[in-house]
């Protein structure tokens, strides 16, 4: 799964990586402890174009009353994103990127759990196949939300997490995004081995109040 990450890297830098068209105001970065329900810089293409837009991390079914009358959806499972109600119709119509420069994972040992940095290996900026959903609640305001796609754990990360959140290559954005026609369901698998690379990191990331780049510094073995 996926449940915290960072992102480091300036707005301009992010459209040209990601060959964006347009640019919505975005959350301010550097941020090394994005958490659930704040909002994320998300690629996404629609009106013909793509676009750089801010979108809450927690995605809300239709269905929801309010952002809280059911479970927090922050990741969707891509073994079965094509036939939960919840997902569906995104995983089908809206797909989008979320943009990160590497995730945190935990190990658990014993009641201890063990957090470790992820990112990947050549250094560059790393894209979460994501889905997205507008949701028009009665008690707030309109939202568009999102959820990160996780598939099996590779070779890479098995020894920490039976879950991995799916990354994408350059090449795969158009695919995954729905401008390559159909097939993006093949992308949907962990990354190939050497593509990820990882350290230990501090319990200070276990606060979601943490922030700072000493929250990125290998832990001393």
């Amino acid at each position: 799964m996926c449940g915290r990450f960072a992102i480091t890297l300036p707005d301009d830098a992010v459209k040209d990586w990601f060959a964006v068209d347009l640019v919505r105001p975005l959350p301010p970065v550097p941020r090394y402890n994005v958490c659930p329900t704040t909002d994320v810089t998300v690629v996404a293409r629609y009106d013909g174009a793509r676009h750089l837009v801010p979108m809450r991390w927690g995605f809300i079914p239709r269905w929801y009353k309010s952002p809280t009358d059911g479970p927090l959806l922050i990741n969707a499972r891509g073994e079965t994103v094509a036939e939960k109600p919840a997902f569906r119709d995104a995983v089908r119509a809206r797909r989008c990127l979320i943009v990160a420069d590497g995730f945190y994972e935990w190990r658990r040992d014993g009641d201890l759990k063990e957090p470790w940095w992820v990112q990947r290996a050549d250094g560059n900026p790393m894209a979460f196949a994501g889905i997205w959903q507008v949701w028009n609640g009665s008690e707030v305001a309109r939202q568009v939300t999102c959820a990160i796609v996780t598939t099996d754990a590779g070779p890479a990360l098995a020894d920490i997490h039976h879950r991995e959140p799916v990354t994408l290559d350059p090449a795969e954005f158009g695919l995954w995004l729905g401008e390559e026609g159909l097939g993006a369901a093949a992308l949907m698998r962990a990354a190939v081995d050497g593509a990820l690379i990882k350290h230990r990191v501090a319990q200070a990331v276990n606060s979601n109040r943490a922030d700072g780049p000493e929250l990125l510094e290998p832990l001393a073995p």
